[in-house]
Protein backbone atom coordinates (compact mmCIF):
# COMPACT_ATOMS: atom_id res chain seq x y z
CA UNK A 1 0.00 0.00 0.00
CA UNK A 2 1.61 3.12 -1.03
CA UNK A 3 1.68 6.55 1.64
CA UNK A 4 -1.53 8.53 1.08
CA UNK A 5 -1.16 12.75 1.55
CA UNK A 6 -4.39 13.96 3.82
CA UNK A 7 -4.69 17.97 3.50
CA UNK A 8 -4.85 19.97 6.29
CA UNK A 9 -6.79 23.78 6.90
CA UNK A 10 -5.13 25.95 8.96
CA UNK A 11 -7.09 28.14 11.66
CA UNK A 12 -7.74 30.94 8.98
CA UNK A 13 -7.28 33.89 11.97
CA UNK A 14 -8.16 34.05 15.70
CA UNK A 15 -10.11 36.81 17.00
CA UNK A 16 -8.35 37.36 20.17
CA UNK A 17 -5.62 38.24 18.23
CA UNK A 18 -7.04 41.49 17.05
CA UNK A 19 -7.71 42.88 20.76
CA UNK A 20 -4.51 41.79 22.76
CA UNK A 21 -1.39 42.16 19.65
CA UNK A 22 -2.29 45.95 19.99
CA UNK A 23 0.50 48.72 19.29
CA UNK A 24 3.14 45.57 17.96
CA UNK A 25 0.23 44.28 15.64
CA UNK A 26 0.08 47.68 14.20
CA UNK A 27 3.15 48.57 13.65
CA UNK A 28 3.65 44.93 11.84
CA UNK A 29 1.11 45.56 9.73
CA UNK A 30 2.00 49.40 8.33
CA UNK A 31 5.61 47.30 7.63
CA UNK A 32 3.60 44.98 5.45
CA UNK A 33 1.80 47.23 4.09
CA UNK A 34 4.43 49.34 2.79
CA UNK A 35 6.13 45.89 1.20
CA UNK A 36 7.21 46.80 -2.60
CA UNK A 37 5.67 44.18 -5.40
CA UNK A 38 6.54 44.06 -8.47
CA UNK A 39 2.80 43.37 -10.59
CA UNK A 40 2.51 43.18 -14.98
CA UNK A 41 0.11 44.48 -16.61
CA UNK A 42 -3.16 42.29 -16.08
CA UNK A 43 -6.88 42.85 -17.00
CA UNK A 44 -9.52 40.11 -15.08
CA UNK A 45 -12.13 40.63 -12.24
CA UNK A 46 -10.99 41.92 -9.39
CA UNK A 47 -10.94 38.76 -7.45
CA UNK A 48 -8.27 37.44 -9.97
CA UNK A 49 -6.52 39.97 -9.70
CA UNK A 50 -6.40 39.79 -5.82
CA UNK A 51 -5.29 36.27 -6.22
CA UNK A 52 -2.60 37.49 -7.96
CA UNK A 53 -0.97 39.78 -4.98
CA UNK A 54 -2.10 36.63 -3.22
CA UNK A 55 0.51 34.40 -4.87
CA UNK A 56 3.11 37.11 -5.03
CA UNK A 57 3.03 38.13 -0.83
CA UNK A 58 1.13 35.06 0.78
CA UNK A 59 -1.48 37.12 2.28
CA UNK A 60 -4.61 36.11 2.48
CA UNK A 61 -7.69 38.70 2.12
CA UNK A 62 -10.90 39.54 4.24
CA UNK A 63 -13.69 41.06 2.44
CA UNK A 64 -17.30 41.53 2.07
CA UNK A 65 -19.15 42.57 -0.89
CA UNK A 66 -19.63 45.90 -0.49
CA UNK A 67 -15.97 46.70 -0.16
CA UNK A 68 -14.89 44.77 -3.69
CA UNK A 69 -17.44 43.09 -6.20
CA UNK A 70 -15.53 40.14 -7.28
CA UNK A 71 -16.88 39.85 -10.28
CA UNK A 72 -16.33 43.21 -11.73
CA UNK A 73 -14.18 43.35 -14.55
CA UNK A 74 -10.74 45.92 -14.19
CA UNK A 75 -6.99 46.60 -15.13
CA UNK A 76 -4.19 47.46 -13.64
CA UNK A 77 -1.17 48.39 -15.02
CA UNK A 78 2.59 46.91 -14.87
CA UNK A 79 4.71 48.65 -12.65
CA UNK A 80 6.29 48.52 -9.07
CA UNK A 81 3.57 49.16 -6.11
CA UNK A 82 3.39 48.97 -2.19
CA UNK A 83 0.77 46.54 -1.15
CA UNK A 84 -1.49 48.61 -0.16
CA UNK A 85 -1.23 50.70 -3.85
CA UNK A 86 -1.75 47.32 -5.28
CA UNK A 87 -5.02 46.84 -3.11
CA UNK A 88 -6.53 49.92 -2.83
CA UNK A 89 -5.96 49.91 -6.86
CA UNK A 90 -7.53 46.58 -7.86
CA UNK A 91 -10.06 47.17 -5.32
CA UNK A 92 -10.54 50.80 -7.18
CA UNK A 93 -10.79 52.59 -3.94
CA UNK A 94 -7.40 54.24 -2.59
CA UNK A 95 -9.62 55.04 0.73
CA UNK A 96 -9.64 51.52 1.70
CA UNK A 97 -8.62 50.97 5.27
CA UNK A 98 -5.76 47.58 5.35
CA UNK A 99 -5.11 45.83 8.84
CA UNK A 100 -3.66 42.67 9.11
CA UNK A 101 -5.37 39.71 10.87
CA UNK A 102 -2.20 37.09 11.34
CA UNK A 103 -1.41 36.25 7.79
CA UNK A 104 -5.29 37.76 6.41
CA UNK A 105 -5.48 41.00 5.04
CA UNK A 106 -8.88 42.80 5.67
CA UNK A 107 -10.03 45.22 3.87
CA UNK A 108 -12.44 47.50 5.24
CA UNK A 109 -14.33 50.70 4.24
CA UNK A 110 -14.00 53.63 6.33
CA UNK A 111 -16.29 54.47 9.15
CA UNK A 112 -19.06 57.41 8.54
CA UNK A 113 -20.26 58.84 11.80
CA UNK A 114 -24.43 58.13 11.84
CA UNK A 115 -26.24 61.36 12.72
CA UNK A 116 -28.57 60.63 15.91
CA UNK A 117 -31.94 59.28 15.20
CA UNK A 118 -35.32 58.96 17.29
CA UNK A 119 -35.32 55.30 18.82
CA UNK A 120 -39.17 53.90 17.73
CA UNK A 121 -40.35 50.95 19.30
CA UNK A 122 -40.96 47.99 16.88
CA UNK A 123 -40.72 44.36 16.20
CA UNK A 124 -37.46 43.31 15.21
CA UNK A 125 -37.38 40.84 11.77
CA UNK A 126 -35.29 37.95 12.05
CA UNK A 127 -31.95 38.81 10.71
CA UNK A 128 -28.96 36.69 8.66
CA UNK A 129 -25.09 37.09 7.82
CA UNK A 130 -23.68 35.23 4.88
CA UNK A 131 -20.37 34.10 4.94
CA UNK A 132 -19.11 33.56 1.16
CA UNK A 133 -15.83 32.20 -0.35
CA UNK A 134 -13.73 29.82 -1.90
CA UNK A 135 -11.61 26.67 -0.98
CA UNK A 136 -8.96 25.44 -2.70
CA UNK A 137 -5.13 23.43 -2.51
CA UNK A 138 -2.75 25.18 -1.27
CA UNK A 139 -0.18 24.46 -3.30
CA UNK A 140 -1.70 23.86 -6.55
CA UNK A 141 -4.22 26.60 -6.39
CA UNK A 142 -6.61 24.19 -7.60
CA UNK A 143 -10.39 24.73 -6.46
CA UNK A 144 -12.30 21.79 -3.97
CA UNK A 145 -15.33 20.74 -5.11
CA UNK A 146 -18.23 19.11 -2.56
CA UNK A 147 -16.58 20.58 0.20
CA UNK A 148 -18.96 20.68 2.77
CA UNK A 149 -19.50 24.00 4.95
CA UNK A 150 -21.39 23.34 8.06
CA UNK A 151 -23.05 24.04 11.32
CA UNK A 152 -23.53 20.81 13.15
CA UNK A 153 -25.15 21.85 15.98
CA UNK A 154 -28.02 23.43 14.44
CA UNK A 155 -27.74 20.67 11.25
CA UNK A 156 -27.45 23.41 8.79
CA UNK A 157 -24.66 22.92 5.56
CA UNK A 158 -23.70 23.60 2.16
CA UNK A 159 -21.29 22.48 -0.38
CA UNK A 160 -18.78 23.98 -2.38
CA UNK A 161 -19.76 24.26 -6.48
CA UNK A 162 -17.17 22.94 -9.10
CA UNK A 163 -15.00 25.98 -9.28
CA UNK A 164 -14.72 25.38 -5.13
CA UNK A 165 -16.88 28.99 -4.09
CA UNK A 166 -19.31 28.45 -1.48
CA UNK A 167 -22.06 30.72 0.04
CA UNK A 168 -23.89 30.01 3.56
CA UNK A 169 -26.63 32.42 5.56
CA UNK A 170 -26.79 32.03 8.80
CA UNK A 171 -29.43 33.13 11.29
CA UNK A 172 -28.40 35.90 13.62
CA UNK A 173 -28.60 33.45 16.58
CA UNK A 174 -25.92 31.56 14.81
CA UNK A 175 -22.88 34.08 15.42
CA UNK A 176 -21.24 32.73 18.02
CA UNK A 177 -21.29 29.08 16.28
CA UNK A 178 -18.18 27.53 14.86
CA UNK A 179 -18.10 26.84 10.86
CA UNK A 180 -17.36 23.51 10.03
CA UNK A 181 -15.34 22.76 6.27
CA UNK A 182 -14.89 19.35 5.48
CA UNK A 183 -13.41 17.47 2.38
CA UNK A 184 -12.86 13.94 2.15
CA UNK A 185 -9.09 13.50 1.98
CA UNK A 186 -8.79 16.65 4.26
CA UNK A 187 -8.50 17.44 7.49
CA UNK A 188 -11.67 19.57 9.04
CA UNK A 189 -11.12 22.79 10.32
CA UNK A 190 -13.70 24.96 12.55
CA UNK A 191 -13.77 28.85 11.59
CA UNK A 192 -15.59 31.56 13.77
CA UNK A 193 -19.00 32.27 12.09
CA UNK A 194 -18.78 35.78 14.26
CA UNK A 195 -15.13 36.75 12.80
CA UNK A 196 -16.79 35.28 8.85
CA UNK A 197 -19.57 36.95 8.93
CA UNK A 198 -20.35 39.53 5.89
CA UNK A 199 -16.85 37.97 4.56
CA UNK A 200 -15.25 36.53 1.75
CA UNK A 201 -12.73 33.75 2.63
CA UNK A 202 -10.13 32.11 0.71
CA UNK A 203 -9.59 29.08 3.03
CA UNK A 204 -6.09 27.11 1.93
CA UNK A 205 -5.90 22.94 2.50
CA UNK A 206 -2.50 22.21 3.30
CA UNK A 207 -1.34 18.41 2.96
CA UNK A 208 -0.57 16.10 5.30
CA UNK A 209 0.52 12.78 5.54
CA UNK A 210 -0.78 9.34 7.15
CA UNK A 211 2.42 8.15 9.04
CA UNK A 212 3.45 5.16 7.32
CA UNK A 213 2.94 2.94 10.48
CA UNK A 214 -0.98 3.69 10.28
CA UNK A 215 -0.31 2.33 6.54
CA UNK A 216 1.84 -0.69 7.21
CA UNK A 217 -0.40 -2.35 10.38
CA UNK A 218 -3.69 -2.57 8.78
CA UNK A 219 -4.55 -5.36 6.63
CA UNK A 220 -8.02 -4.90 4.98
CA UNK A 221 -10.36 -7.82 3.69
CA UNK A 222 -11.96 -5.72 1.22
CA UNK A 223 -15.21 -8.13 0.36
CA UNK A 224 -15.44 -8.53 4.33
CA UNK A 225 -15.39 -4.84 4.93
CA UNK A 226 -18.21 -4.07 2.76
CA UNK A 227 -20.00 -6.62 3.88
CA UNK A 228 -19.57 -5.49 7.07
CA UNK A 229 -20.92 -2.26 6.29
CA UNK A 230 -23.87 -3.10 5.20
CA UNK A 231 -24.27 -5.38 8.46
CA UNK A 232 -23.65 -2.17 10.44
CA UNK A 233 -26.40 0.07 8.79
CA UNK A 234 -28.64 -0.07 11.87
CA UNK A 235 -25.42 1.28 13.73
CA UNK A 236 -24.40 3.67 11.65
CA UNK A 237 -27.69 4.96 9.85
CA UNK A 238 -31.38 6.67 10.77
CA UNK A 239 -33.61 3.89 10.32
CA UNK A 240 -36.52 6.35 12.14
CA UNK A 241 -37.96 9.28 10.13
CA UNK A 242 -36.38 12.73 9.47
CA UNK A 243 -36.95 16.02 7.65
CA UNK A 244 -34.41 17.55 5.22
CA UNK A 245 -34.79 20.75 4.24
CA UNK A 246 -32.12 20.66 0.47
CA UNK A 247 -31.88 22.47 -2.47
CA UNK A 248 -31.85 20.90 -5.88
CA UNK A 249 -30.73 22.06 -9.55
CA UNK A 250 -30.56 19.89 -12.59
CA UNK A 251 -29.04 21.49 -15.99
CA UNK A 252 -28.74 21.08 -19.29
CA UNK A 253 -25.56 21.84 -21.68
CA UNK A 254 -26.10 20.96 -25.26
CA UNK A 255 -22.37 22.25 -28.22
CA UNK A 256 -20.71 23.09 -24.97
CA UNK A 257 -23.38 26.13 -24.12
CA UNK A 258 -25.79 26.15 -20.55
CA UNK A 259 -29.28 25.83 -22.21
CA UNK A 260 -31.29 25.11 -19.15
CA UNK A 261 -30.53 25.43 -15.26
CA UNK A 262 -33.38 24.46 -12.90
CA UNK A 263 -33.23 24.97 -9.44
CA UNK A 264 -35.77 24.38 -6.34
CA UNK A 265 -35.69 24.07 -2.85
CA UNK A 266 -37.56 21.04 -1.44
CA UNK A 267 -38.47 19.66 1.63
CA UNK A 268 -37.69 16.03 2.20
CA UNK A 269 -39.51 13.51 4.40
CA UNK A 270 -36.60 10.58 4.59
CA UNK A 271 -37.95 7.18 6.14
CA UNK A 272 -35.24 5.59 7.30
CA UNK A 273 -33.40 3.14 5.15
CA UNK A 274 -35.22 0.24 6.71
CA UNK A 275 -38.54 1.33 5.25
CA UNK A 276 -39.85 0.04 1.91
CA UNK A 277 -42.32 3.47 1.37
CA UNK A 278 -40.40 6.03 -0.69
CA UNK A 279 -39.28 9.25 0.62
CA UNK A 280 -42.01 12.21 0.66
CA UNK A 281 -40.88 15.53 -1.66
CA UNK A 282 -42.68 18.69 -0.97
CA UNK A 283 -41.31 21.80 -3.47
CA UNK A 284 -41.01 24.97 -1.47
CA UNK A 285 -39.65 26.84 -4.36
CA UNK A 286 -38.36 26.67 -7.67
CA UNK A 287 -37.27 29.27 -10.63
CA UNK A 288 -35.76 27.90 -14.21
CA UNK A 289 -33.67 29.74 -16.54
CA UNK A 290 -33.57 28.66 -20.42
CA UNK A 291 -31.04 29.88 -23.36
CA UNK A 292 -32.83 27.32 -26.25
CA UNK A 293 -33.06 28.71 -29.55
CA UNK A 294 -36.31 26.68 -31.27
CA UNK A 295 -34.35 25.41 -34.19
CA UNK A 296 -32.29 23.27 -31.32
CA UNK A 297 -34.80 22.31 -28.86
CA UNK A 298 -34.14 18.58 -28.31
CA UNK A 299 -37.28 16.46 -27.57
CA UNK A 300 -35.77 14.02 -25.27
CA UNK A 301 -36.11 13.49 -21.63
CA UNK A 302 -32.96 11.77 -19.84
CA UNK A 303 -33.55 10.09 -15.97
CA UNK A 304 -32.16 12.34 -13.80
CA UNK A 305 -34.60 15.13 -11.76
CA UNK A 306 -35.37 14.28 -7.72
CA UNK A 307 -36.42 10.30 -8.33
CA UNK A 308 -33.43 9.26 -9.81
CA UNK A 309 -30.94 11.80 -6.42
CA UNK A 310 -33.91 10.13 -3.97
CA UNK A 311 -32.83 6.61 -5.17
CA UNK A 312 -29.10 7.47 -5.08
CA UNK A 313 -29.40 7.26 -1.06
CA UNK A 314 -28.03 3.89 -1.43
CA UNK A 315 -27.68 2.82 1.99
CA UNK A 316 -31.27 2.92 1.98
CA UNK A 317 -31.56 1.42 -1.95
CA UNK A 318 -28.50 -1.12 -2.31
CA UNK A 319 -26.82 -1.03 -5.51
CA UNK A 320 -25.88 -4.45 -7.12
CA UNK A 321 -22.55 -3.50 -6.07
CA UNK A 322 -23.28 -3.80 -2.41
CA UNK A 323 -26.31 -5.83 -2.19
CA UNK A 324 -23.16 -8.96 -2.77
CA UNK A 325 -26.06 -11.34 -4.09
CA UNK A 326 -24.40 -14.39 -5.33
CA UNK A 327 -22.96 -14.81 -8.33
CA UNK A 328 -21.47 -11.85 -7.48
CA UNK A 329 -20.08 -9.60 -10.94
CA UNK A 330 -17.62 -7.39 -8.98
CA UNK A 331 -13.93 -7.79 -7.78
CA UNK A 332 -13.03 -5.36 -4.60
CA UNK A 333 -9.90 -4.42 -3.99
CA UNK A 334 -8.49 -2.37 -0.84
CA UNK A 335 -6.36 0.42 -2.86
CA UNK A 336 -5.83 3.37 -0.51
CA UNK A 337 -6.04 5.21 3.22
CA UNK A 338 -7.02 8.54 3.23
CA UNK A 339 -9.44 11.18 6.03
CA UNK A 340 -12.24 12.74 6.72
CA UNK A 341 -13.45 14.88 9.45
CA UNK A 342 -10.41 13.97 11.07
CA UNK A 343 -11.70 9.99 10.71
CA UNK A 344 -9.38 7.42 8.89
CA UNK A 345 -11.23 5.69 6.32
CA UNK A 346 -10.08 2.70 3.62
CA UNK A 347 -10.57 2.90 0.09
CA UNK A 348 -12.02 -0.22 -1.32
CA UNK A 349 -12.42 -0.18 -5.37
CA UNK A 350 -14.47 -2.46 -7.14
CA UNK A 351 -15.12 -3.23 -10.75
CA UNK A 352 -16.89 -6.20 -13.07
CA UNK A 353 -15.26 -9.43 -13.55
CA UNK A 354 -13.33 -9.61 -16.61
CA UNK A 355 -16.09 -12.74 -17.85
CA UNK A 356 -18.82 -9.87 -17.64
CA UNK A 357 -19.71 -8.59 -20.54
CA UNK A 358 -22.68 -6.10 -19.58
CA UNK A 359 -22.77 -2.44 -18.23
CA UNK A 360 -22.19 -2.76 -14.94
CA UNK A 361 -20.06 0.26 -12.05
CA UNK A 362 -16.90 0.82 -11.47
CA UNK A 363 -15.57 3.22 -8.99
CA UNK A 364 -14.69 3.74 -5.15
CA UNK A 365 -16.16 3.43 -1.60
CA UNK A 366 -14.63 5.35 1.31
CA UNK A 367 -15.57 2.99 4.72
CA UNK A 368 -14.77 4.19 8.34
CA UNK A 369 -12.18 2.24 9.49
CA UNK A 370 -13.44 2.34 13.36
CA UNK A 371 -16.97 2.12 12.40
CA UNK A 372 -17.19 0.51 9.48
CA UNK A 373 -19.72 3.83 7.95
CA UNK A 374 -20.16 4.49 4.04
CA UNK A 375 -18.84 7.99 4.15
CA UNK A 376 -18.64 8.65 0.27
CA UNK A 377 -18.90 6.75 -2.81
CA UNK A 378 -17.05 7.01 -6.55
CA UNK A 379 -19.14 5.74 -9.17
CA UNK A 380 -19.74 4.94 -12.89
CA UNK A 381 -20.59 2.80 -15.64
CA UNK A 382 -17.78 0.86 -16.79
CA UNK A 383 -16.65 3.45 -19.72
CA UNK A 384 -16.10 0.16 -21.61
CA UNK A 385 -19.52 -0.85 -22.17
CA UNK A 386 -21.01 2.48 -21.43
CA UNK A 387 -23.05 2.86 -24.53
CA UNK A 388 -24.46 -0.39 -24.02
CA UNK A 389 -26.40 0.89 -20.86
CA UNK A 390 -28.22 3.85 -23.34
CA UNK A 391 -31.81 2.32 -22.95
CA UNK A 392 -31.26 2.62 -18.63
CA UNK A 393 -31.29 6.44 -18.81
CA UNK A 394 -33.36 7.71 -22.04
CA UNK A 395 -36.83 7.99 -20.75
CA UNK A 396 -38.34 9.92 -23.83
CA UNK A 397 -36.50 9.70 -27.24
CA UNK A 398 -37.54 11.85 -30.86
CA UNK A 399 -37.68 10.02 -33.59
CA UNK A 400 -35.35 13.34 -35.23
CA UNK A 401 -32.77 12.48 -32.21
CA UNK A 402 -30.60 8.97 -31.67
CA UNK A 403 -29.13 9.57 -28.18
CA UNK A 404 -25.87 7.45 -27.26
CA UNK A 405 -24.64 7.55 -23.69
CA UNK A 406 -21.01 8.29 -22.98
CA UNK A 407 -20.45 8.60 -19.36
CA UNK A 408 -22.77 7.95 -16.23
CA UNK A 409 -20.83 8.89 -13.25
CA UNK A 410 -22.06 9.92 -9.43
CA UNK A 411 -20.91 11.17 -6.27
CA UNK A 412 -22.98 10.46 -3.18
CA UNK A 413 -21.69 11.03 0.55
CA UNK A 414 -23.00 10.86 4.19
CA UNK A 415 -22.50 13.17 7.33
CA UNK A 416 -22.66 12.14 10.82
CA UNK A 417 -25.04 14.12 13.09
CA UNK A 418 -24.29 15.29 16.92
CA UNK A 419 -25.25 11.95 18.12
CA UNK A 420 -23.02 9.91 15.51
CA UNK A 421 -26.03 9.31 13.45
CA UNK A 422 -25.30 9.34 9.50
CA UNK A 423 -27.21 11.23 7.02
CA UNK A 424 -27.83 12.19 2.89
CA UNK A 425 -25.36 14.85 2.82
CA UNK A 426 -24.78 15.11 -1.05
CA UNK A 427 -25.78 13.89 -4.54
CA UNK A 428 -24.45 14.62 -8.18
CA UNK A 429 -25.43 13.09 -11.20
CA UNK A 430 -23.03 13.69 -14.22
CA UNK A 431 -24.83 12.10 -17.76
CA UNK A 432 -22.83 12.47 -20.81
CA UNK A 433 -24.31 11.51 -24.26
CA UNK A 434 -23.68 12.25 -27.91
CA UNK A 435 -26.13 13.42 -29.84
CA UNK A 436 -27.38 12.84 -33.46
CA UNK A 437 -29.93 14.38 -35.88
CA UNK A 438 -31.22 11.39 -38.23
CA UNK A 439 -30.09 12.21 -41.72
CA UNK A 440 -27.36 14.03 -40.52
CA UNK A 441 -23.64 13.48 -40.88
CA UNK A 442 -22.06 15.01 -37.31
CA UNK A 443 -23.40 14.69 -33.59
CA UNK A 444 -23.48 17.04 -31.36
CA UNK A 445 -22.51 16.70 -27.30
CA UNK A 446 -25.36 16.55 -24.43
CA UNK A 447 -24.53 16.78 -20.88
CA UNK A 448 -27.17 16.22 -18.06
CA UNK A 449 -26.41 16.96 -14.63
CA UNK A 450 -28.18 16.96 -11.39
CA UNK A 451 -27.24 17.74 -7.80
CA UNK A 452 -28.97 18.09 -4.46
CA UNK A 453 -27.57 19.04 -0.61
CA UNK A 454 -28.98 18.40 2.36
CA UNK A 455 -29.25 21.82 4.09
CA UNK A 456 -30.63 21.19 7.66
CA UNK A 457 -31.95 18.43 8.93
CA UNK A 458 -34.71 17.87 12.13
CA UNK A 459 -36.58 15.60 13.97
CA UNK A 460 -39.84 14.92 11.83
CA UNK A 461 -41.85 13.80 14.84
CA UNK A 462 -44.02 11.35 13.41
CA UNK A 463 -45.15 14.00 10.58
CA UNK A 464 -45.17 13.07 7.29
CA UNK A 465 -45.98 15.55 4.01
CA UNK A 466 -49.41 15.51 3.42
CA UNK A 467 -50.44 13.60 -0.08
CA UNK A 468 -51.83 16.87 -1.38
CA UNK A 469 -48.90 18.98 -1.03
CA UNK A 470 -46.21 16.18 -2.26
CA UNK A 471 -45.21 16.49 -5.87
CA UNK A 472 -44.80 13.49 -8.28
CA UNK A 473 -40.93 12.29 -8.28
CA UNK A 474 -41.41 11.16 -11.32
CA UNK A 475 -42.50 14.27 -13.07
CA UNK A 476 -39.45 16.36 -15.39
CA UNK A 477 -38.47 18.69 -12.24
CA UNK A 478 -37.98 21.39 -15.09
CA UNK A 479 -41.92 21.03 -16.63
CA UNK A 480 -43.40 22.02 -13.23
CA UNK A 481 -45.11 25.39 -13.88
CA UNK A 482 -43.61 28.62 -11.89
CA UNK A 483 -43.53 32.12 -12.05
CA UNK A 484 -39.70 33.69 -12.07
CA UNK A 485 -38.65 35.51 -8.71
CA UNK A 486 -35.74 37.71 -8.92
CA UNK A 487 -35.30 37.58 -5.37
CA UNK A 488 -36.35 34.32 -5.35
CA UNK A 489 -33.70 32.59 -2.79
CA UNK A 490 -34.02 35.10 0.21
CA UNK A 491 -31.88 33.27 3.12
CA UNK A 492 -32.07 29.42 1.54
CA UNK A 493 -28.45 28.27 1.76
CA UNK A 494 -27.75 27.23 -2.07
CA UNK A 495 -25.12 26.30 -4.24
CA UNK A 496 -23.52 29.33 -5.82
CA UNK A 497 -23.62 29.20 -9.86
CA UNK A 498 -20.36 28.73 -11.85
CA UNK A 499 -19.70 31.27 -14.25
CA UNK A 500 -20.54 29.70 -17.00
CA UNK A 501 -24.26 29.05 -15.66
CA UNK A 502 -24.06 32.39 -13.78
CA UNK A 503 -23.61 34.01 -17.43
CA UNK A 504 -27.47 31.75 -18.20
CA UNK A 505 -28.96 33.57 -15.41
CA UNK A 506 -28.27 37.08 -16.00
CA UNK A 507 -29.03 36.85 -19.92
CA UNK A 508 -32.47 35.44 -18.51
CA UNK A 509 -32.32 38.13 -15.71
CA UNK A 510 -31.71 40.83 -18.22
CA UNK A 511 -34.22 39.68 -20.97
CA UNK A 512 -36.99 39.27 -18.20
CA UNK A 513 -36.57 43.03 -17.51
CA UNK A 514 -36.65 44.21 -21.28
CA UNK A 515 -40.09 42.13 -21.44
Amino acid sequence: MKEVRAITLRFLFCLLALFFMGATAAGQGDERLNRIIHLKEMKGTRYQLLRQVSELTGYLFVYDSRVVNNDETTRIRKGEYTVKEAVCSIAGNKNLQLSFLGNHLLLSLPEVPKAPVQTLITIPEPSYFTIEGMVYDRYSKEPLSSATISVKQAGIGTVTNLEGRFRITLNDSLREASIHVSHLGYENVELSAAMAAGKYLDVELEPQVIPLQEVVVRAVNPLQTVEKMVQLREQNYASTPYNTTAFYREGVEHKKRNVDLTEGVLRIYKVGYQRAAADQVKLIKMRRTVDVQEEDTILTKVKSGIHATLLLDLVKNLPDFLTMELPNPYNYMHTDITVIDGRVVNVISFEQKKDEKEPYYKGQLYIDTENYALVEARFEINPEYVEKATYMYVEKQSKEYKLTLQRAAYVVSYKPSPDGIYQINHVRGDLEFRIKRKRKWFGSDLKVWFELVNCKTEPANGQGIPRNERIPQRTIFSEVKHAYDANFWGHFNVIPPEDKLKELILQNLSETAGE
